[in-house]
């Protein structure tokens, strides 16, 4: 059973409304009303349990009064509840509908992602240096650290959401963050390499042109496109349902982090051919995340709507 908990601060003339809209609702359970003992916002405190299913309306409705501009709302999830009653309605009243995503809580977690602190070009040049080493020496298991660090995901994400909702702010944000953030990623990353080539570091097998690693990164093709798509698709999948596990998949199957990494290299080492396959290689990647993550969110909430209505036609 997939409960969340509902804690809301009302101004006093807004109460009866917000109690008389819980109350109604089939779905919410243990309704808490406590009169004048709310503070910072002063008011009253309003507390109930919503199935998942159905909270995305419940919080609709709660928004549609302007408790959040008057007072507050604040979304726990519930780790374990017992309750015949919610059972009985999820299972007989929501059916499909008790596994729908909470679409406010996705868009929360997606706007928290496209926050660019500076520690995400921190991670981001970081990542770059991983990865450098990693083509240098042929490692593949340094090349899955650098993608597992890179925090661009969420910034790809961040730039699919705005496109999908209309919001320009959160596009030029998104946008701006992943070429200054790729910018500090390859310059930094070039000059680790050119300071490698200087001291006659670099190992044999690369000299020697012995660069598989690279030789992947470096020749996009109908692999690299079909990887992107199924990573584009599982990855919103993984945020909707907030599946960690699948979103790491994503990390490491998406080549953006190595690309970068190896079009610094190359140019350091004056490959300038495999520098330009690198760079199609990181523009192929972000172009088919960004379009996947609109068109597979759209998608969705067109299903999720349509089994919405569809159940409530048959219920």
């Amino acid at each position: 059973m997939d409960l969340i908990h509902v804690r809301a601060v009302s101004p006093p003339e807004l109460t009866e409304r917000i109690v008389g809209l819980l109350a109604e609702d089939p779905f919410v359970f243990n309704l808490v009303v406590q009169r004048g003992l709310a503070h910072h916002p002063h008011g009253d405190a309003v507390q109930c349990d919503v199935l998942k299913g159905a909270a995305d309306d419940v919080l609709r409705g709660l928004r549609e009064l302007h408790l959040d501009r008057h007072g507050s709302i604040v979304i726990e999830q519930v780790d374990m509840a017992f309750s015949e009653r919610a059972a009985a309605a999820e299972t007989e009243q929501l059916g499909p509908l008790a596994h729908a995503p909470l679409w406010a809580a996705v868009e929360a977690r997606i706007r928290a992602e496209g926050t660019y602190l500076p520690s995400f070009y921190a991670y981001l040049v970081i990542a770059g240096l991983i990865g450098a080493v990693g083509i240098l020496t042929n490692s593949q298991i340094l090349i899955v650290a650098a993608m597992v660090v890179g925090p661009e995901y969420g910034a790809i994400t961040a730039i699919a959401l705005g496109l999908d909702r209309g919001v320009r702010r959160s596009v030029r944000r998104g946008v701006r963050a992943l070429a200054l953030g790729f910018a500090l990623a390859i310059v930094t990353t070039f000059a680790f390499a050119l300071l490698i080539r200087g001291a006659g570091l670099q190992p044999k097998a690369f000299t020697l042109g012995i660069r598989p690693v690279s030789n992947l990164i470096d020749t996009p093709n109908f692999f690299s496109v079909a990887v992107a798509v199924l990573a584009g698709i599982v990855g919103i999948l993984s945020l909707t349902e907030a599946r960690t596990s699948a979103l790491l998949g994503v990390f490491i199957s998406v080549t953006t982090i190595p690309a970068a990494s190896d079009l610094a290299v190359s140019c350091a080492f004056g490959s300038y051919r495999e520098a330009w396959g690198s760079f199609l290689q990181l523009l192929l990647n972000i172009v088919v995340l960004v379009v996947m993550g609109v068109l597979v969110l759209r998608l969705q909430r067109a299903v999720w709507r349509r089994i919405g209505a569809s159940r409530r036609r048959t219920g």
